[in-house]
């Protein structure tokens, strides 16, 4: 009887466990989840620094001088004086067309002048005998007037003698081809031995070619959109004007990253080209070692500003929304507040120039962009702006 009570009353308290375990289960009411924190980026103010502003145009160089060289006379090509791709100096002697025929033709001229000359010798001493009869009424004023034609005659022929010696003389030199200007050879045309046909006018024969090299022009097209924008830079004193040949320039070559090569604007087109909508524009470089060569391709940096405060930013750090450029930054209160922006050139330390849109104080989105959105919140954690590889801060998402 003893045991069945002790048996009862363990039931009982098991029974009565249970059931407060399970009703105090569903008395108690859940908690909400935590809100998760805002998502972290790094912010950073603009880097400041005192520099130009550019625009960077591709272009090619061109020899400021270039002649195709052909003959001033017809004849057979009897040597040629130079190799193929020398530097020549202005003045040398290139080709040389045969002479004989001239030398010969040279000393005709010099016999007829003699001819004429002895007749002008004849009618002025003729001349002056009829004069002094002409004193003493010995000789008719006809006679008179006959010696004085013919010694008229006789100079005018002398003086077309003389004439046909320079024209055959300058023949004869015009059989020694010369180089008009300094620079490279190209290639000869014609080989020993060949006829050629020269003058001054129709069909005569390419010889050959040269180009000058120092210095040497790089031709570039301009848009009329950055035509525009540096015509009012000079208009509102900013910067010279490209057409007073003082505007100094920086260029490279197509495998250099440093801008080695210092040079002038020295023309600007007077019309932009109706089909592409571009003008053209010349800087002269310096060309002292002769390593540029007409036909390479080359860059030209353009300064579009003086010295002045400039804001950079990372260029990844901008944000393109369909044709507008902006720049997420971040409020006191971790707000994230997007700014459009006006964009300047990308710098050589891969920043992006800032023309106008935020000041030096705002705090913007260096990395974790992905994470930020307009008027959401973030957790601005601080980095700084320098060269790509000094960012820091949270990695990129």
């Amino acid at each position: 009887m003893g045991s069945a009570r002790i048996i009862f009353l363990f039931l009982a308290i098991a029974a009565a466990a249970l059931l407060y375990h399970y009703w105090g289960f569903w008395q108690i009411e859940p908690q909400a989840e935590a809100a998760p924190p805002p998502p972290p980026v790094t912010v950073a103010k603009p880097l400041v620094k005192e520099m130009e502003e550019w625009n960077d145009f591709t272009g090619q160089f061109e020899p400021q001088e270039s002649v195709e060289v052909r003959a001033r006379v017809s004849g057979y090509l009897e040597s040629v004086n130079f190799a193929d791709g020398q530097l020549v100096k202005k003045g040398d002697l290139l080709f040389v067309v045969e002479p004989r025929p001239f030398e010969l033709a040279l000393e005709t001229s010099k016999a007829q002048l003699a001819q004429a000359e002895a007749q002008l010798q004849l009618a002025q001493a003729q001349l002056d005998r009829t004069a002094q009869l002409r004193k003493n009424d010995y000789a008719t004023k006809e006679t008179y007037d006959e010696r004085v034609s013919q010694v008229a005659i006789a100079t005018a022929s002398r003086d077309a003698a003389i004439a046909a010696v320079n024209q055959a003389q300058l023949n004869l030199d015009y059989t020694r081809v010369t180089a008009p200007v300094s620079g490279r050879m190209g290639r000869h045309e014609v080989s020993i031995g060949n006829l050629i046909t020269g003058g001054t006018s129709g069909t005569t024969t390419l010889l050959t070619t040269i180009v000058s090299l120092d210095p040497i022009w790089l031709t570039f097209n301009v848009s009329e959109g950055d035509g525009m924008t540096y015509k009012r830079l000079v208009q509102r004193g900013e910067i010279k004007s490209a057409r007073e040949n003082t505007v100094e320039v920086q260029g490279q070559l197509m495998d250099e990253k440093d801008w080695t090569l210092k040079g002038t604007i020295d023309f600007v087109d007077n019309q932009y080209h109706r089909s592409s909508g571009t003008i053209r524009v010349r800087a002269a470089f310096p060309n002292p070692d002769l390593f540029i060569t007409p036909g390479q391709f080359g860059r030209v940096r353009v300064p579009m500003s003086q010295l002045r405060p400039t804001i950079l930013v990372p260029d990844a750090a901008v944000v393109t929304d369909q044709s507008v450029k902006l720049l997420f930054t971040v409020a006191d209160d971790g707000t994230v507040i997007p700014k459009q922006v006006e964009l300047g050139a990308v710098t050589d330390d891969g920043l992006r120039i800032i023309r106008s849109g935020i000041t030096p104080d705002d705090r913007v989105i260096i990395n974790g962009l992905l994470r930020a959105r307009p008027g959401g919140k973030v957790t601005p954690e601080e980095g700084t702006i320098g060269a790509p590889a000094a960012m820091q801060g949270v990695p990129p998402s």
